[in-house]
């Protein structure tokens, strides 16, 4: 029996064959260091980079391929950001439903002089662009902010917030890792000045890729993290400051940008709309099937407009790590429970410390395994009730 895949918030899975044939393709016919010599084989690395620099920054909407930076994951992007540009003295403002990818940097900082202001959000996750905007100081830098929660799925409204914060000459950071590839991003009509992506959820990429975009002109503020070879200005021994160049350092994942290239590729081919409103659906399904289950507690938005095509609930009388445990030995389905790395948004929701659990959806869940998924909680809140 296939087992039924619902972890694709922590890392999407199966994925497309165009992803893993890039992979297999760039080990057996190309295999050369990019940028570091003349020879095809190395000009043919160059381009594979390129080209999936171009895939990103076209579903981004950005304009230009070189204000995409590629880093190994997410959390490494947003670390280059905060910690380059934020300086002891200034304040930088965050949301109660944050990841640790966002909150452990921030925490550090502030210990470092940084003032850190975090706005709480509603108990169903969402939250309110005036509380950002008052919470405006005359020394705020930086609102960071996720545009999905990766434990309800709430959608924040980023372009709102990010309109009426430039108006305050205040720069705003999103971190996409749960939106990019299967939410419309456009950052120049959002006037998001940085985005954080990941590679390897709705992007379908591989593990160990990711990166950021910059807005033009704003990449002399950041201090790079790391300094030295980039293949480029090799006679002098002061690190290049154009971009990309001033945040890639070192020999590249150019395997894994090969099939983060395919998957964005993959994700563009199919279409961003077509992937939201498949998961949509599929997302609509599973709510109405365990809406009427007793003992079942749904957590977040019930629109699924509202969210991304991610599920957090509980079983009364069992706790997360025995749902899931069950689910898996006996059912066949992968899901994740806890505190999914954001121990904030699940005081948010009142489920702290137990946390919930969580089902997320892509672009090949199917209707079928939705009702096995059904199913299985209704045999599950039948067995345990109190």
């Amino acid at each position: 029996m296939d087992c039924i895949y619902f972890d694709n918030a922590a890392t999407s899975w199966p994925k497309p064959e165009v992803m893993i044939k890039a992979m297999a393709e760039f080990n057996a016919n190309v295999g050369a260091n990019p940028g570091r010599s003349g020879h095809r084989l190395s000009l043919e690395a160059s381009r594979i980079i390129f080209n999936a620099r171009e895939t990103i920054a076209s579903l981004l909407g950005a304009e230009d391929p070189h204000t995409v930076i590629f880093t190994r994951n997410a959390t490494e992007g947003i670390n280059t950001i905060v910690r380059g540009l934020l300086r002891p003295g200034d304040n930088v403002i965050t949301s109660s439903m944050e990841h640790n990818s966002v909150m452990r940097p921030l925490r550090a900082l502030e210990a470092e002089g940084i003032e850190l202001s975090v706005v709480q959000c509603s108990c169903k996750g969402d939250i309110s662009p005036d509380d950002i905007i008052a919470t405006i100081k005359k020394n705020t830098r930086m609102i960071i902010i996720t545009h999905a929660s990766n434990v309800t799925g709430t959608i924040m409204p980023i372009a709102e917030i990010a309109e009426r914060a430039r108006t305050r000459d205040v720069l705003v950071c999103v971190d996409a890792a749960q939106s990019a590839g299967n939410l419309p991003i456009n950052v120049l009509k959002d006037n998001i000045d940085f985005l954080v992506f990941t590679g390897h959820k709705s992007l379908n990429g591989p593990q160990g890729t990711g990166g950021f975009y910059i807005r033009k002109g704003l990449e002399t503020l950041i201090n790079p993290l790391e300094r030295g070879g980039t293949g480029s200005r090799s006679e002098f021994e002061e690190h290049p400051e154009f971009m990309p160049d001033r945040f890639e350092s070192g020999t590249p994942n150019t395997i894994g940008i090969a099939g983060l290239g395919a998957g964005a590729s993959h994700v563009a081919a199919v279409g961003i709309e077509n992937i939201r409103k498949h998961e949509i659906a599929v997302t609509e399904l599973f709510l109405d099937g365990i809406s009427s289950i007793k003992g079942v507690k749904v957590y977040g938005d019930i629109n699924p407009q509202m969210r991304t095509a991610l599920v957090s609930f509980t079983i009364e009388g069992l706790s997360p790590s025995e749902i899931s445990f069950e689910l898996d030995e006996r059912f066949n389905i992968m899901s994740r429970p806890g505190l999914h790395c954001a121990p904030s948004a699940h005081r948010t929701i009142g489920t702290f410390p137990d946390g919930t659990v969580r089902f997320s959806f892509g672009m090949f869940t199917t209707k079928e395994e939705i009702r096995t998924a059904i199913n299985a909680i209704e045999i599950l809140s039948r067995e345990h009730k109190k």
